[in-house]
């Protein structure tokens, strides 16, 4: 490690001892300063994270509402999509990075162009912002991945059908998440009204998996890379509900797997920072699904779970500063997301969970509780899997509706030795 220059000793009067600056003259370190485009509840995470490091963090939201924008006082209001308000945010800055995906390619590339330091740059984003793009250099690769076909009219779909069988996956070719931007259909009608949309469309196969699994890994600039544990992921509607980490029941040689392979993509598409790699896991063996360059919901419970947090390790990765250790601080650790319901009065619900089950942890994001939309999550961290599920569905569920009795009507599968019998539903999870 090379040491600080020394600054040169300067004489006082009378050629005496240098003086001290008076109380009042602030001369505080200044950290790193990492802008972050987008002013959601991962970018707000990852400023909660910078604090502890000396780091300091530039976001750019939307609105002085938005959930990020309520914690960082060097929020910039802009529109991810004007190059103005990027390089505004990127001035000064040692890394650019993304809570999201959807900033246009044209803009990085006149980022890139401008030497912003983005992380991670432009060539490995397309991979996360472009879906068949980012299945064709998969499968050129040997990468595993469900079977799929770009579609240009009806029938590339129904010949597709006619081949794997219905029903058939439609995803948007970019933008999509948390289910949007993915339909299954049964169909040629029903893909039909998909195609009208008008917008850019893959057909992916149906898989038939028994779990759906997240690899989380970083990687530096310098090349340094991390894996967390593998984790099962739980869905409903289209949307991430838990995540059991590790994944219970996922043999070791798996596990390792799914790791390697994570950390060989991250390498193979050049990506600095963190790398989501959701798969499925199925009899043929695991099938990529998608891939995220940023903070992912997969890795929330890392907060608490881990030695070092995705959001830390984030951090770290985009400054190419060494990478924290990714080990779990209990043998088992489940996360479950809080989404909206009726009312959005939290506070008072917030009590009594808290009260309930000390041990538990609670983030909420500040967000308007819209029915449906992920707006926190809590963690509980133990040895016992059914248990801490049920500790985790019941609060997420109390802090929902008022009621601790969604573990009840629950359709996420029991994990077992065996693998988890799910009903595939062939959606996107971030």
């Amino acid at each position: 490690m090379r040491a600080a220059a020394r600054p040169a000793r300067q004489a006082g009067a009378g050629g005496g001892p240098r003086r001290l600056p008076p109380v009042t003259e602030h001369r505080g370190w200044t950290g790193p300063l990492v802008g972050m485009v987008g002013g959601g509840q991962l970018a707000r995470m990852t400023c909660q994270a910078a604090v502890s490091l000396g780091v300091r963090v530039r976001v750019l939201a939307e609105t002085p509402h938005d959930s990020a924008a309520q914690v960082c006082p060097d929020t910039q209001i802009g529109d991810y999509r004007s190059l103005p308000d990027l390089l505004a945010l990127a001035g000064g800055c040692d890394a650019v990075t993304f809570d999201h995906e959807h900033v246009p390619g044209d803009q990085l590339a006149a980022l890139e162009a401008a030497s912003v330091p983005l992380r991670p740059g432009r060539a490995a984003l397309r991979y996360a912002q472009d879906k068949l793009a980012m299945r064709r250099h998969l499968s050129q690769a040997g990468v595993p991945c469900p079977r799929f076909a770009p579609v240009t009219a009806l029938a590339d779909v129904t010949d597709f059908a006619e081949r794997y069988g219905w029903p058939a996956v439609l995803k948007a070719v970019s933008g999509g998440y948390d289910g949007k931007g993915v339909w299954v259909c049964e169909s040629a009608e029903q893909a039909a009204e998909v195609i009208a949309h008008g917008i850019a469309l893959i057909v992916e196969e149906h898989v038939a998996f028994t779990a759906e699994l997240a690899a989380l890994v970083a990687r530096s600039p310098y090349g340094q890379g991390g894996a967390y544990p593998v984790v099962q992921t739980v869905q409903r509607d289209g949307i991430c509900r838990e995540v059991l980490a590790p994944a219970p029941g996922l043999p070791a040689e798996l596990a390792s797997e799914a790791q390697s392979l994570a950390l060989w993509l991250a390498a193979e598409l050049g990506v600095t920072g963190l790398l989501a790699v959701e798969l499925f896991q199925t009899p043929r063996g695991l099938l990529v699904n998608e891939l995220a360059m940023r903070p992912h919901n997969c890795g929330h419970w890392t907060i608490e779970g881990a030695r070092t947090s995705q959001f830390e390790q984030h951090l770290r990765a985009v400054l190419d500063m060494p990478l924290g250790a990714p080990e779990m601080t209990a043998p088992q650790v489940v996360m479950a997301n809080v989404l909206g319901g009726d009312d959005g009065d939290l506070y008072e619900r917030l009590h009594h969970v808290l009260a309930a089950d000390p041990a538990l942890r609670v983030h909420l994001y500040g967000k308007p509780a819209r029915p449906g939309r992920k707006i926190g999550h809590v963690t509980a961290l133990g040895s016992d899997v059914a248990e801490l599920r049920e500790r985790a569905l019941s609060a997420a569920s109390y802090l929902r509706w008022g009621t601790a009795d969604e573990a009840a009507d629950s359709s996420a599968p029991a994990p077992s030795s065996a693998g988890s019998a799910a009903a595939p539903s062939g959606r996107d999870a971030t």
